[in-house]
C-alpha cells in the first residue's frame, strides 16, 4: 500500500450507501405519499450545488468476516448551503429511516447543526418530518433500559432564537420533540395534505378516550388557526419559496443589520385613492391590506400569521428597499380590538422585529382591548398588557400612522409614549379615553335619569362632545405631532426608513423571541 486510495474508496462506498436513505422501497413509499425525500428537499431549498453535507458516514453498520455487510444511515442530514447566495445551515429529518425518530446518532447531529448555526452566525432551516424525539418503545428494548427524559442541546436551540433566524418547515407528521422543533422558531410552515403537529399522536391519544385521525388531531385546520405555525401552504415547493422570502428581510444574525434591497418603487409615489380609503361614516369598515400594499414598496408585503389573531395584521415589507416590520388593525375583525390571540400575535411579532433590528411601522385603528364576557374569560386584559409591555420594551425605530380609532389602554399602547414620537395621523383619526357612543351614558347617567326629556339632553350632550372631538383641536394642543394627507403616507414612511437606517444597532437584545 503506497497511498490512501483504498481508504478513500471505502469512504465513497459508504457515502453512496448513505445516499440510498432507507432503501428503494421506503423511498418509493415516501414519494407515493406525496412527499419529497430528504435529499430532494435539500436540493429544492438551496442554491444549486451549494450543499456541503457533514456527517455523511454516521449510521449503523453491520459487519461479517471483517467486512461491511450492511449500512443504514442516520435519519438526520445536516450541512451548510446557500439561499440566494447567503450561507445557511440545514437540518433535515429522513422519514424513510425509522420514521425520522431520534436516536443517539441523530440527536448528536441535531445538536451539531444548531451549534454550527449559532457559532457561524447564520440562519438555520429545519426540515422536520419525524415521529418523535426519543425513539419508540422498540428503541428502549434495544437499549436495554429506560432513561430520565432530557433535552440535550436545547440550550443552544433556545439561544438561537436570540441569535440567528430560525425557520422550521413541518413536512410530515411531527410529534413530541419533532413538534417542539417546529414551534421553537421565528417562522414555521405546514403543508396541506402532508403535515401534522401534535404532542402525542393518535395511538397515545386513544389511551385517554379520543379516537381521531392525524389531521383531526393536529392538521393544518387545527394549527393553522391557533398560532402554532405562521403559515399554511399547498406544496413543499411553496414552503421553500416562503422560506427564501422570509429570510430575505432578515440579517444572517443579530450581529448584522437587515439588508437593503435595490429600490424598485418610487419613494414619492402618492396613490390618490388613499384619500377615500377610510369611510367618512365612522361605523363603516374598510379593508386594511390594500392600504398596506399601497404604502410599502410594490409587491413587498409578506404577511405572517394570517389565520391567527386576525384583528391584527402583521408582516414584513420594504420601504425604499429598507426592510421593515408592519402591523395594522383589521376593522373587519372585532373592529380591530386586540383580544388574547391578537395580543399574543403582537408580542411575537414585536419580539421578532426587535431581535433582528427591523424598524416598525404601525397602522393604528384600535378601539381598545376586546370587551365582553368571552374577552374576560380569555383574560384579554392580561394578554393585552403583555403586548403593551413588548411595545414599550422594544428599542427599534418606531413609526405610528393613526388611521382612525385610538381609545383606552389598548389604543394608548400603539407606541411607547416615553420615546420620541415619530407619528402621523390621517384626518379620519378619532381618539379619546373611550368612544363617545359607549361612554356618554356612563358619564352622564345621573343627569339623564333625572331629566324630564332624556332624549333632548342626550342630543345636547352629543353636540357638545362633537364640538371637542375634532382632530384639529388635538393638533392645536400638539397632542398629535402632525396631521397629514393620506396620500403623503408612503413618501413620509420612506423618509422615515431612510432616516432611521443609520440608527439601527446590531447586537443582541435583552431577550429573543419566545416560542
Amino acid at each position: 500500500m503506497t497511498d490512501w486510495q483504498s481508504a478513500v474508496d471505502e469512504i465513497r462506498e459508504r457515502e453512496a450507501l448513505g445516499r440510498r436513505m432507507g432503501g428503494p422501497e421506503k423511498v418509493a413509499r415516501q414519494h407515493a405519499n406525496g412527499k419529497l425525500d430528504v435529499r430532494q428537499r435539500i436540493d429544492a431549498l438551496l442554491d444549486a450545488g451549494s450543499f456541503r453535507e457533514l456527517g455523511t458516514l454516521s449510521g449503523k453498520a453491520r459487519y461479517e468476516h471483517g467486512g461491511l455487510r450492511e449500512f443504514l444511515p442516520t435519519n438526520f442530514l445536516t450541512g451548510r448551503g446557500r439561499i440566494d447566495g447567503r450561507m445557511v445551515v440545514v437540518g433535515a429529518d429522513d422519514f424513510t429511516v425509522r420514521g425520522g425518530a431520534s436516536d443517539a446518532f441523530n440527536i448528536r447531529k441535531q445538536i451539531y447543526s444548531e451549534q454550527m448555526a449559532n457559532e457561524l452566525r447564520v440562519p438555520i432551516v429545519r426540515l422536520v418530518d419525524g415521529t418523535g424525539g426519543g425513539g419508540s418503545i422498540r428503541s428502549l428494548v434495544e437499549m436495554g433500559r429506560t432513561y430520565v427524559p432530557a433535552l440535550p442541546g436545547w440550550e443552544v436551540s433556545a439561544d438561537n432564537l436570540a441569535t440567528v433566524p430560525v425557520v422550521s418547515l413541518a413536512l410530515g407528521p411531527c410529534a413530541g420533540f419533532g413538534a417542539a422543533r417546529v414551534v421553537a422558531s421565528h417562522y414555521s410552515v405546514m403543508v396541506r395534505g402532508i403535515s401534522q403537529i401534535f404532542t402525542a399522536g393518535p395511538p397515545l391519544v386513544a389511551a385517554i378516550g379520543e379516537t381521531v385521525t392525524k389531521d383531526e388531531l393536529g392538521g393544518v385546520d387545527v394549527h393553522g388557526r391557533n398560532g402554532t405555525v405562521d403559515a399554511v401552504v399547498d406544496s413543499e415547493a411553496e414552503a421553500f419559496e416562503c422560506t427564501r422570502r422570509f429570510l430575505s428581510y432578515l440579517p444572517s444574525s443579530v450581529h448584522d443589520l437587515p439588508p437593503r434591497a435595490e429600490p424598485t418603487d418610487d419613494p414619492d409615489r402618492r396613490d390618490d385613492w388613499l384619500v377615500r380609503a377610510i369611510p367618512v361614516e365612522r361605523r363603516r369598515v374598510y379593508k386594511i391590506r390594500p392600504i398596506i400594499e399601497s404604502i410599502v414598496d410594490t409587491g413587498s408585503f409578506f404577511e405572517l400569521g394570517a389565520r391567527f389573531g386576525r384583528a391584527l395584521v402583521t408582516g414584513l415589507a420594504r420601504l425604499d428597499g429598507w426592510p421593515v416590520a408592519v402591523m395594522a388593525n383589521d376593522p373587519y375583525i372585532y373592529g380591530g380590538s386586540w383580544g388574547a390571540d391578537a395580543a399574543d400575535k403582537a408580542v411575537r411579532f414585536v419580539d421578532l422585529a426587535d431581535t433582528f433590528h427591523l424598524p416598525v411601522v404601525h397602522l393604528v385603528d384600535n378601539p381598545g382591548f376586546l370587551i365582553g364576557t368571552e374577552a374576560e374569560k380569555s383574560s384579554a386584559i392580561r394578554h393585552g398588557m403583555r403586548a403593551l409591555s413588548a411595545v414599550y420594551q422594544a428599542r427599534v425605530p418606531w413609526c405610528s400612522i393613526i388611521l382612525r380609532k385610538v381609545f383606552g389602554v389598548g389604543g394608548a399602547g400603539h407606541s411607547n409614549a416615553a420615546r420620541l414620537q415619530y407619528r402621523y395621523a390621517w384626518p379620519s383619526a378619532d381618539w379619546g379615553s373611550i368612544p363617545a357612543e359607549g361612554g356618554v351614558e356612563a358619564a352622564y347617567r345621573a343627569e339623564l335619569e333625572a331629566s324630564d326629556d332624556p332624549a333632548a339632553l342626550m342630543a345636547d350632550i352629543m353636540a357638545r362632545i362633537a364640538d371637542v372631538q375634532g382632530v384639529i383641536k388635538t393638533a392645536e394642543a400638539f397632542d398629535i405631532e402632525q396631521l397629514i394627507d393620506p396620500r403623503d403616507t408612503r413618501p413620509l414612511l420612506c423618509e422615515f426608513a431612510d432616516l432611521v437606517a443609520p440608527l439601527r444597532t446590531p447586537g443582541r437584545v435583552a431577550w429573543g423571541l419566545r416560542p
